[in-house]
This record gives C-alpha cells, structure tokens and sequence, in this order.
C-alpha cells in the first residue's frame, strides 16, 4: 500500500491512571479508524504519564522521602507488557486493524522506561523502543534503553521507526534510523515549544521521510489533586499545550502544528513521495562520504548479569 491516511493523535492522558487512559486510547483508535486513518501516532508516555513539573523530592544530594512515596506512585501508574491494560488497546488495534505507535511508561522490575511501542493489529506488539537517554530530571525516574531496542518494522504501510522526544537532538541516533531505511519516522515528544516543529521539518528532509509527531495537549487539572508540580496548582493550567505535526519528505507541514487543545491530525501519506525525495539527497546514499564518515552501531542488549553454562 503506497497511499493511505495517517493520523496523530493529540490528547490528554490521564496520569496515574493506566487501566482509564487505555480506555482512552482505545477509543481514540476507534476515532481515528472511523475516519479512514491506517496508522496513528500518540504522544510519548500516554499511558503513563508524563510526569511534568514533578521534582521527586531530589535536591542535589539528597532524597527526601516525600520522593520516595512519589516515584512509588509513578512505579504503580506504570504498565507490563503483557498487563490488563494493553490488552484493551490490542483489542481496539485488532478490531479495527489500525498500526499504533504508542507511548507507554513500562515497569521491567523495580525500574521504569519511556518506550515506544509498535502495534500491529492481530499480531499484537511486534517491536518496542526504550528511549536511549532520559533528557534532565527524567533521569530520576526513568532507567536508559539499549542499542537492542531501535526498531523499524517493515509494514505495508512503509518502514515505521519511533525516535522520542530529545532523542531527535542525537545526530548519530537519526542516521542509524535512516541507515534501516525508515520511511514513516514517528517522534513522539513532550516537547511543546516552538522550536520544535523547525526540528521535525528538519529530520524530514534529512532522512526524506514522513515525519509524524504526537505530543499531548494537558492541563493541572487531569493530574491527581495531591500532585506536587512546580508550576502551580491552577487548575486551568497548560502543562503541555500541544504542537503535534505530521511533516512530508521535502519538509512540507501537512497538518497542524495545532496548540489549541485535544484533537486527531490527519495527512495523506504516499510512500512514492520518500523516493522521490532522494533524487537528490540520500543521506546514507550517493551523499554520504563512508571514505570519511563512518558511524558504529552497537544494538547488542545490555544486561547488569549474564548467566552462562
């Protein structure tokens, strides 16, 4: 299939709460199947949540307790792969056959990851991507993915990979996606600045591919009323405003960016668009110089015990 609808979705999750934000999401899905959308994009740690103006109760060299029962809270907010809650959103990607990128916050033991996941109706979740380095404070509460979870899955749709947030910033993660021939780029974020969106068309027309960019648009008031967050208690307050874009291969804006509150983009894909943009600009291609430049990738999983004999 070389044309088809994608779509972003741009919506509030509700933190703390997995088991009602999958509902949400399942929903959603159904929205955007009903509307012709083949793929959609949702932003990062939808389910989950995205833990904005949190501090964990950690100065400098210190953790006050306070963090502890905080970060307890997140922990059990999180979700296993092959928990309740996911369920509910592959039933609503089987039902409806639509490929999700979905944010999740995953629980692996006692250590939380930012991931990306890849839904493919009946087959359920075919590949995941742990983001590779937390930006600032995240660090606090999310542990780091390895080389071994940098996916892109060879669809009909294209070749779908998911970059998330300020990973977007790390110029040898772009083109180790671009060396496995990403077409539908996929960058769910958190960020909601205006600057952002420059970014996205840039990695557009550096790779010559879709980009589909998912960012929530929340206010104070979908965080529980006991959440400590630095920016205020109004509960009318933007956390994240949106921003959320889908971008072609030349760098054009097919929809948004819309900061205006909860809603789903659309955009009209076609996967003959991606090669027409290489005609004169392959970066991994008849314009790179290996004579020069060479980038190593080591997608070897990485684990604190190896267990051998």
């Amino acid at each position: 299939m070389t044309r088809y609808k994608a779509a972003v979705v741009q919506a509030a999750s509700i933190p703390f709460d997995p088991g009602a934000t999958a509902t949400k999401t399942a929903a959603l899905i159904r929205e955007a199947a009903a509307a012709g959308a083949r793929l959609a994009v949702f932003p990062e740690v939808f389910i989950g949540g995205y833990p904005k103006g949190a501090s964990f109760g950690t100065p400098v060299g210190m953790r006050k307790p306070e963090g502890r029962d905080a970060f307890l809270a997140y922990h059990a907010g999180a979700v296993a792969l092959d928990g309740p809650e996911l369920a509910i959103v592959l039933d609503a990607a089987r039902e409806t056959g639509l490929f999700v990128v979905l944010g999740c916050l995953e629980r692996d033991g006692g250590t939380l990851y930012c991931t990306a996941l890849f839904l493919d109706g009946a087959a359920g979740i075919v590949a995941k991507h742990r983001k590779l380095m937390p930006t600032g404070a995240e660090r606090l509460v999310w542990g780091f993915g390895d080389g071994s979870t940098m996916p892109v899955v060879e669809t009909s749709l294209g070749r779908i990979g998911a970059v998330i947030c300020w990973e977007n910033y790390m110029p040898a993660m772009r083109l180790a996606m671009y060396d496995k021939g990403v077409s539908i780029y996929c960058a769910p974020t958190a960020d909601d600045r205006d600057t952002w969106v420059p970014s996205m068309r840039h990695v557009a027309l550096e790779g010559r591919c879709f980009v589909l960019s998912a960012c929530q648009h929340i206010t104070r008031a979908a965080y529980p009323a006991d959440y400590e967050c630095a920016l205020g208690d109004d509960p009318d307050l933007v956390l994240m405003r949106g921003g959320s874009v889908i971008v072609s291969p030349l760098g054009q804006i097919l929809a948004g960016p819309d900061f205006e509150g909860e809603t789903i983009l659309y955009a009209d894909i076609d996967l003959e668009e991606v090669v027409r943009g290489k005609y004169d600009f392959d970066v991994v291609g008849h314009y790179a110089r290996p004579d020069i430049f060479r980038l190593s990738v080591d997608e070897a999983p990485k684990t604190a015990v190896v267990r051998q004999g």
